[in-house]
């Protein structure tokens, strides 16, 4: 039987992008279930080798207002106690921490991070996890919120206008804030879906955005490309 990875979506119209055709690359069937339109997850992880959690317009703290949010979140304790392979991007990232005791709030200035922005990486020697965030250096985002870490979890790439860009938890779960499986057709996809939210403080132009991705789209793809071998493996593996 073919390797599967479960793949958690929140939107009809979600694509796994970049990140699917990686994993797709390494000879991983994608499993892609879809709470929100009424798909199920898994009891347990005996038939996956890891999970993906996706972002969508909804927040980690809607769990008493969307049930499928609610779901997740019981959910996500059931995953990671396996210690499979765990990846939350942007919402997913945001529901991890929160299922770990962190927070998740709006900028206090209401500012957000929709389109290519900077990221820091944060190692040495007791965080070895954070020099596969050494690139990319620019990556794109579309969040209103951000993440306050619990203590249980690692931080391991920081930014600007939202402090926590990336985590490790356990050495086996990941947590990014930003959109690594951007492609170039997903964007413009995401800037007619959500044109009203780029009138919004801290929101770069379409034209600004389609630019920055020619700039920065192929450096993410090559993080990408050695990053999912690396969190598959589930190990602290040397940086080529």
């Amino acid at each position: 039987m073919q390797k599967q990875v479960l793949v958690v979506t929140h939107q009809k119209y979600s694509s796994s992008g970049a990140i699917g055709h990686v994993l797709r690359e390494q000879g991983y069937h994608l499993d892609v279930r879809c709470p929100a339109q009424g798909d199920h997850l898994p009891p347990d992880l005996e038939h996956h080798e890891a999970v993906v959690v996706f972002g969508g317009f909804m927040s980690a703290n809607d769990g008493d207002k969307l049930d499928f949010i609610r779901q997740e979140l019981d959910w996500i304790p059931t995953a990671l106690e396996t210690k499979k392979p765990f990846l939350g991007v942007c919402l997913g990232a945001q529901m991890l921490a929160k299922v770990l005791g962190g927070q998740v709030t709006p900028h206090a200035e209401g500012m957000t991070e929709i389109g290519y922005f900077p990221i820091e990486p944060i190692f040495n020697s007791s965080i070895p996890e954070g020099q596969h965030f050494h690139t990319p250096r620019h990556v794109y985002h579309w969040h209103q919120e951000g993440i306050e870490l619990p203590r249980t979890a690692i931080k391991l790439a920081t930014g600007n206008t939202f402090s926590t860009q990336a985590f490790s938890y356990g050495g086996h779960a990941y947590g990014v804030q930003f959109h690594p499986e951007m492609t170039t057709e997903l964007m413009k996809k995401w800037l007619t879906l959500g044109i009203e939210m780029l009138n919004r403080p801290g929101a770069q132009s379409p034209e600004e955005q389609i630019k920055n991705h020619a700039l920065y789209g192929e450096e993410c793809l090559h993080w990408l490309q050695e990053f999912i071998p690396f969190w598959l493996a589930g190990s602290l593996a040397p940086v080529r």
